[in-house]
């Protein structure tokens, strides 16, 4: 949700409130977008909680993550899909990567707080036709 649209809503909230019951309709709007504050903070909450318990930048399949990822996720949607902070690899812009077990990484680009771009980096395989001839 864009925060001018929110914060909007909750000024729009207030205002209401007052023309319809007065000082206390300000109380009650109030109220609620206390209530609606909180209910994020725990949100951000919970997705940290749970992205602290393993280890920084792995996952469990990064094909995956990469078939669930879209452009306009903000952090705090794509932990949970992680379950794992990701490993900063830039600053402008800011990027994340994740690995998993078999050396695939998914390269996740922010920009202004959201997901601009994802790359599926694959590890190179080794089979035995890529291997060199025994001497």
């Amino acid at each position: 949700m864009n925060p001018i649209l929110g914060w909007g809503l909750a000024a729009a909230a207030v205002v209401g409130g007052y023309f319809s019951y007065g000082w206390q309709g300000v109380v009650l709007a109030m109220s609620a977008v206390v209530f609606w504050l909180l209910l994020q903070f725990s949100r951000v909450l919970r997705a940290l909680r749970t992205a602290a318990g393993r280890p920084m930048g792995s996952i469990a399949n990064a094909v995956m993550l990469q078939a669930k990822l879209r452009p306009g996720m903000t952090l705090v949607q794509i932990l949970p899909l992680t379950r794992s902070l990701g490993e900063k690899v830039a600053d402008e812009p800011e990027t994340f990567v994740w690995t998993d077990a078999g050396g695939d990484r998914v390269r996740v680009e922010m920009r202004g707080g959201r997901c601009s771009a994802f790359t599926l980096e694959r590890a190179s395989v080794n089979t035995a036709a890529d291997a060199p001839p025994p001497a």
